[in-house]
């Protein structure tokens, strides 16, 4: 059941790298090489943000003379104190996109080697019975002190959805009512991490738990339209995801379940073990079925996907020799 207890939140805060005042001798070039990537369909925020960084530092190293030299690349790409393996090899992956687009234009340039990208991170996949305990324990929780303030009223729909479709927190929170077809059952993902939209089909299953949402949360005296978040606060705003975040901890906390660094996009990352999981069982092959899940996940390559084969041999391990016969559904149950 749904709890009438809304919270207020502060809408979330976006970091925009956009239209960035670049100063040093590069500048010009590196507006074109980011209007480039834009052009190709790529947001680039994050790489015109880590030029911009580049930027500065050829301000401060005094660079006169355009064409990255290799001193110049060794320099940038010197390992920092403190920094993630992921962001120097970001750091230096940049560059060196950079310096291509240089060469391309005749510009001479030195291409830094790639370091190696360790990835030592592990994902937790949840157990189907944890999910259960997640499920039943956000349907029965309140608000601690019963005012209306409490974000557990979106929960139960919420913590669905990501499971039940894989897509991201952040894609969650920005759908509109007029994204979401309940009687079809699907929503449009505008806008999405590569920049393009996305059709996500989704179960009957889940399709009744947000019609039921959608009863409770039109109860509620705010104006709701069209172009309104389809998860809202009590005063019709957008939720914020890191008190959402604040929520599924005290959930975890109370389906007994260890909550340490477990993230909200672990579910994605369940939803996905689990839909290969449940192919293989109904005896599709793995690599087979990959397309589907990428397409699904909106993934640009089958190199991202490929990973939750390997996740899903180790935790099924008996599935793996089911091959051969093609019949899915990918829709785990609500």
């Amino acid at each position: 059941m749904y709890h009438l207890y809304v919270k207020t939140f502060i809408p979330r805060k976006e970091a925009i790298f956009m239209n960035r005042n670049f100063k040093g001798i590069y500048a010009s070039l590196i507006r074109e090489f980011v209007s480039l990537k834009r052009s190709m369909g790529f947001k680039y925020i994050g790489g015109e943000f880590v030029l911009t960084l580049f930027d500065r530092f050829t301000i401060e190293r005094n660079e006169t003379a355009i064409g990255i030299t290799k001193e110049l690349s060794d320099a940038w790409c010197k390992e920092r104190d403190n920094e993630s393996n992921s962001y120097h090899y970001r750091r230096c992956y940049i560059l060196g996109a950079f310096s291509s687009f240089l060469n391309k234009k005749g510009i001479r340039s030195y291409i830094p080697r790639t370091p190696s990208l360790r990835n030592t991170f592990i994902p937790h996949i949840f157990s189907s019975k944890e999910i259960e305990r997640i499920f039943t324990t956000c349907d029965n929780m309140q608000s601690g002190n019963n005012d209306m303030r409490s974000s557990f009223f979106i929960m139960p729909s919420l913590l669905r959805m990501l499971y039940g479709t894989g897509i991201r927190i952040g894609e969650a929170l920005s759908l509109l009512n007029e994204d979401i077809n309940l009687e079809e059952e699907y929503f449009i993902l505008r806008d999405t991490k590569n920049g393009k939209d996305r059709i996500v089909p989704f179960s009957t299953s889940l399709a009744e738990v947000l019609k039921d949402y959608v009863v409770h949360r039109n109860r509620l005296p705010v104006k709701i339209s069209d172009t309104t978040p389809f998860f809202i606060t009590l005063k019709g705003r957008a939720c914020d995801r890191d008190s959402i975040y604040r929520r599924f901890c005290k959930i975890l906390i109370q389906a007994n379940i260890p909550k340490d660094r477990i993230r909200l996009h672990d579910l994605r990352h369940t939803f996905a073990v689990h839909s290969l999981a449940k192919m293989a069982e109904e005896g599709m092959d793995l690599y087979c079925s990959l397309p589907i899940l990428s397409t699904y996940l909106g993934h640009q390559s089958l190199r991202a996907t490929n990973n939750y084969v390997r996740l899903t041999s180790e935790m099924y391990p008996e599935l793996i020799r089911k091959i051969d016969i093609i019949g899915f559904d990918i829709f785990p149950k609500m």
